[in-house]
C-alpha cells in the first residue's frame, strides 16, 4: 500500500487558470486510466461504469498528492487495478484496488464506502487497510498484527491478497524512487513474506518478479554482475538455443502433436540462490535455459516426453512428474532436463493450456477460467486455495496473539514439500522437514492429540522422525495419550503447533482452576470456614460481591488466577469470610484455633497434598529437585502456579524472606503416582568403560537416567559424572547411591544439594 512510498502533499492550484504542472498531472492520470479501461473488455458495460465511478472518487480523494517520483498519486491505484485486470478479477476487486489507499491516507471512512460502493467493496478495502491507528509496543508486533488481519481477510476472500500482491508488485517496480534507506526493509519484507504467499497461491509469475525485484534492491552489486553474466551467456548460446527449438518443433511435427513453445530463462534470484546454497560458480549452474511446451491434452504431455527423450539424452534423476502429484499450490507440469547440442543442459516443462494458466496465475485462474467456464473456474480456484486458507482460520480460532499466529503461519509459507501416503494409499503433501506428528494433525486433530506411536513403511519409528517422499505412514493412537510439550520442539506445520499449544493451554487452565480451588479452601480454613460456599442460588449474591472485589469475570477465572499466583488466596479468603459474616455465618471456633495453632509462622494456609498427578499447575524447582520424603514448601509465583522447593533450599529461603505471604504448606501423599527427578554426582576414576558401568548400575537399581554430563578437563585421574535420575522417593535414592558406591572405579556418590 502507500506505506511503501508515502504521498506528498502538494499545494492546491488557485482558482482561475490551472497551473501547467497541475494540467500535466491530470493528463498523466487520465492517460493511465485510459490504459486501464482498455483491459476491461471482459467486463459488462455496467461493471465498467462502476469501476469508472470508483476511479473518479479515488482521483478526487488523492487530489494534490504526489508519489516520490513526482507523478500524481492516483497513478499507483490505477497500476494496481491494471494488474488485477490482467488476472481478470471482477469489478468489485478492481474498485477496491482503486480505493485501497483512500481510507488510510485520505480520511475516507468505511461507512462512506459502504454508502457509495456497497458493503463487499468496503470490506475488501477494510481488509487491505493497515492498522496504523492502533498502538503497538514494537514495530514487529504491529507488523504481525497487520499480517494476521491480512491473512484472515484473505481466508474469507482471496481477492484481498491478490490486490495486496498487485499493490506490492507495483511498489517494488517503483522502489527506485523511494529513499535508499527504505530499500532493505521493504525488499526483505517482500522476499520473506509476500513472495512466499504468492508462491502458495500459485502466482508464479508474480512470485518470480517479486524475488528478482527484491534481489535487485537488496544486493544491487551482485544483481548487476549476475545480469551481465547472463546477458553474455545468452548472446554466446543464442544459436544453440535456436537450434534446439528448431529440432524440437520438427520432432513434434513428425509425431503429429501440435505444440506451442516458449523460451524460459531462470531468474537472476534463483541463479544466485542456487550458487549460494550449493557453492557453485556461474559456469556450474547448468539449468539457466529451458523451454515450456504447451500441448493439447494430458496424454500429449507424456507422449511429448517420449519424443524429447528420443531426440536428446535425459539427465538421470532430473525427471519430475508434477502432473500425477501436483505441488501444494496446484502447479502441474512434467519436468525433464536433457543434454542438448555441445553438451549444454536444457530443461523442458510440458503442460496443457489449462495447466499453464494455473502455473502462471494460480488462484487467480479462478477468475480467468470464469470467462469461459464458470463452474470449472470455481472448482479450480477452490481446489487451489481453500485448503490452506481454511487452515489459517483454524489456527486463528486457537491463537489470539498476533505474533504467535504469524509464527505459526510463517512455517507454512516455505515452498518445499514432501509427498507421503496413508495406509489407504491416499497422498498427502506436507512441508519439507514435517514429522509423524505433523502428519497426524494433518489428518485430524483427534488423531494428533491421541498419537502414541507410528510406523513408516511398516517399521516402528520415533514420533520426531522426519518424513521423506514416498513414505507410507501409519499413526497408532491410544485414548490415554495426550500432546506432549516436547512435540513443540520438532513439529514443522503451523496447524500442528497451534493445536498442541491450544491443548496445553486448555489443560493448564483446568489444572490451575483445580489448584486455585484447593488453595482457597485451605486459606478459608484459617478463617474458621470449613469449606467453600456452594455455587448455587443461595450463595450467588456472595460470589457476585467477591467477583466484583477481585475484578474476575466468573468463579472459574478467579480460581484460575489464584492457581496461577495472580491473586493471593489468603486475601481472597479474608474477603470471602467477611462476606459470609455479613450474612450471619459464624466462624467455627474449634477449626479456627486448630488451624492457627498448627500453622507454621510463615506458612499460613494449611497443607496442600501432592502425589505427582499435578501437571502444569505444580512445578518442582530445578534448583533443589525435591522428591517424596523431603520436607517441602510451596511458593505461589506470579502467573506461574505453585513451585515446590525443599525446606533447606537457599533459593526458597530467600523467596520466603522476601515474599512470605505467597508460601503455602505442602506435603507428600502417602503413595505418589510417579517418579521424581533429582540430581546426583558420582566421582570416579578415569578408567576405561567407567561411564557404561555406572549407567548400568543405576539402571539395575531402577533409576531412570534423564540427563548426564561430565567434566570437560582431559587428562585428570578422576572425573565428576553428574546425572539427573528419576526415583520413587528418598529410600529409593539412598539405595541407588549405595549401589553406585559399590561400583568398581567409583570414589564417591552423593545427591546434589543447592548452595544456601
Amino acid at each position: 500500500m502507500s506505506a511503501v512510498v508515502q504521498p506528498q502533499s502538494a499545494a492546491q492550484p488557485s482558482s482561475g487558470a490551472a497551473a501547467p504542472g497541475h494540467v500535466a498531472a491530470l493528463n498523466a492520470a487520465a492517460a493511465s486510466f485510459a490504459a486501464l479501461t482498455a483491459k476491461l473488455d471482459y467486463l459488462g458495460a455496467e461493471d465498467v461504469e462502476q469501476v469508472r465511478r470508483a476511479y473518479r472518487f479515488a482521483d478526487e480523494a488523492h487530489l494534490g498528492q504526489l508519489r516520490n517520483s513526482g507523478e500524481p498519486y492516483i497513478t499507483h491505484p490505477i497500476a494496481v487495478a491494471a494488474q488485477c485486470a490482467e488476472w481478470k478479477l471482477d469489478a468489485q476487486a478492481l474498485m477496491a484496488a482503486l480505493l485501497h489507499d483512500a481510507m488510510e491516507d485520505c480520511g475516507v471512512t468505511k461507512p462512506d464506502l459502504v454508502e457509495r460502493f456497497g458493503a463487499p467493496v468496503a470490506e475488501l478495502v477494510d481488509g487491505l487497510t493497515k492498522l496504523d491507528k492502533l498502538q503497538f509496543n514494537t514495530r514487529e508486533e504491529g507488523q504481525a498484527e497487520s499480517f494476521r488481519k491480512m491473512l484472515l481477510a484473505m481466508a474469507r476472500d482471496v481477492r484481498v491478497i491478490l490486490i495486496k500482491l498487485a499493490d506490492r508488485t507495483h511498489n517494488m517496480r517503483t522502489l527506485d524512487d523511494a529513499p535508499r534507506e527504505k530499500w532493505a526493509r521493504i525488499s526483505s519484507e517482500t522476499l520473506e513474506i509476500y513472495a512466499p504467499i504468492a508462491y502458495r497461491l500459485g502466482l508464479n509469475q508474480t512470485y518470480r518478479e517479486l524475488q528478482d525485484l527484491s534481489f535487485r534492491h537488496l544486493r544491487p552489486w551482485r544483481y548487476a554482475i549476475l545480469a551481465k553474466a547472463v546477458a553474455k551467456a545468452r548472446s554466446r548460446r543464442r544459436d544453440l538455443i535456436q537450434k534446439v527449438q528448431r529440432d524440437v518443433e520438427a520432432a513434434f511435427a513428425a509425431a503429429g502433436i501440435a505444440v506451442r513453445m516458449a523460451g524460459r530463462e531462470k531468474t537472476l534470484y534463483s541463479i544466485y540462490r542456487k550458487m549460494d546454497e550449493k557453492n557453485l560458480s556461474f559456469a556450474q549452474v547448468t539449468d539457466i535455459y529451458g523451454f515450456r511446451i504447451i500441448v493439447p491434452n494430458v496424454i500429449a504431455c507424456y507422449t511429448g516426453l517420449g519424443v524429447l527423450h528420443q531426440l536428446y539424452k535425459p539427465l538421470p534423476g532430473k525427471f519430475k512428474d508434477h502432473i500425477a502429484i501436483a505441488k501444494l499450490n496446484g502447479y502441474q507440469s512434467l519436468h525433464t532436463t536433457l543434454v542438448g547440442p555441445s553438451g549444454i543442459s536444457v530443461e523442458f516443462q510440458l503442460r496443457t493450456e489449462a495447466m499453464h494458466l494455473v502455473a502462471e496465475s494460480g488462484v487467480a485462474a479462478h477468475w480467468l477460467y470464469k470467462a469461459s467456464d464458470a463452474a470449472g473456474g470455481a472448482s479450480s480456484g477452490d481446489r487451489l486455495s481453500a485448503k490452506w486458507l481454511q487452515s489459517l482460520l483454524d489456527i486463528q480460532d486457537e491463537t489470539r496473539d498476533a505474533t504467535e499466529f504469524w509464527d505459526h503461519v510463517k512455517v507454512d509459507l516455505f515452498p518445499d514439500a514432501v509427498y507421503v501416503f496413508t495406509p489407504r494409499s491416499e497422498i498427502m503433501a506436507l512441508p519439507r522437514g514435517a514429522t509423524v506428528v505433523d502428519f497426524a494433525y494433518a489428518i485430524h486433530t483427534n488423531i494428533g492429540d491421541h498419537t502414541s506411536a507410528a510406523r513408516i513403511n511398516g517399521e516402528q519409528v520415533p514420533l520426531r522422525t522426519e518424513l521423506k517422499n514416498g513414505d507410507v505412514v501409519e499413526v497408532i493412537t491410544a485414548p490415554v495419550s495426550t500432546p506432549n510439550p516436547a512435540w513443540l520442539g520438532f513439529v514443522r506445520t503451523g496447524r500442528a503447533r497451534s493445536k498442541i499449544r491450544h491443548y496445553l493451554k486448555t489443560l493448564a487452565q483446568a489444572e490451575s482452576e483445580r489448584l486455585g480451588e484447593k488453595l482457597l479452601s485451605q486459606a478459608l480454613r484459617a478463617e474458621g470456614v470449613g469449606k467453600l460456599p456452594d455455587d448455587d442460588a443461595d450463595n450467588q449474591p456472595t460470589w457476585e460481591k467477591l467477583l466484583r472485589f477481585t475484578g474476575s469475570r466468573n468463579r472459574a477465572e478467579l480460581m484460575t488466577d489464584i492457581g496461577l499466583g495472580k491473586r493471593v488466596a489468603s486475601l481472597v479468603a479474608k474477603r470471602l469470610a467477611a462476606l459470609l459474616a455479613e450474612r450471619g455465618f459464624k466462624p467455627d471456633a474449634l477449626l479456627l484455633s486448630r488451624e492457627r495453632f498448627t500453622a507454621h509462622e510463615s506458612v499460613s494456609q494449611g497443607a496442600v497434598t501432592l502425589d505427582g498427578s499435578e501437571n502444569s499447575s505444580v512445578r518442582f524447582a530445578q534448583c533443589c529437585r525435591p522428591i517424596p520424603g523431603d520436607p517441602i514448601v510451596g511458593y505461589l509465583g506470579h502467573g506461574e502456579g505453585l513451585v515446590v522447593h525443599t525446606e533447606a533450599c537457599g533459593v526458597g529461603q530467600r523467596l520466603r524472606h522476601k515474599d512470605s505471604e505467597r508460601f503455602f504448606a505442602v506435603e507428600w501423599a502417602d503413595e505418589p503416582v510417579r517418579t521424581f527427578e533429582t540430581g546426583i554426582v558420582i566421582t570416579a576414576r578415569n578408567d576405561k568403560g567407567v561411564l557404561a558401568r555406572v549407567a548400568a548400575t543405576l539402571a539395575n537399581a531402577e533409576a531412570d537416567i534423564t540427563h548426564v554430563e561430565m567434566n570437560e578437563e582431559p587428562g585428570q585421574d578422576s572425573t565428576d559424572l553428574r546425572f539427573v535420575v528419576a526415583v520413587r522417593d528418598r529410600p529409593h535414592l539412598d539405595a541407588v547411591l549405595r549401589a553406585a558406591r559399590r561400583t568398581p572405579s567409583v570414589l564417591t556418590a552423593a545427591r546434589i544439594v543447592p548452595a544456601a
